[in-house]
């Protein structure tokens, strides 16, 4: 279940926000007037998001050069990667 807090509370009590985001490892919604505002998270949360969105972004590369036909050999595969 998510854990929802004002934006008072982010100023307030932002060490208690802090423990949450990382003993849950989840974010913790903040609003503001009532409404959905902010998402506040651990850096370690948010650096493994963005590498999960490097992955999957770099496997979609993968993905659309099968579907265009650009398919390579493995002798040019283990070159391309001890370029690397």
């Amino acid at each position: 279940m998510p854990v929802i807090r004002p934006s008072s509370d982010l100023r307030n009590n932002y060490n208690e926000i802090s423990t949450i985001c990382h003993q849950t490892k989840s974010p913790v919604y903040i609003t503001k007037n009532g409404a959905g505002d902010l998402a506040v998270m651990s850096i370690e949360l948010y650096e493994m998001l963005t590498d999960r969105l490097m992955l999957y972004k770099e496997l979609q590369k993968g993905i659309d050069s099968l579907d265009r036909g650009e398919i390579i050999s493995e002798e040019e595969l283990y070159e391309e990667l001890d370029k690397i």
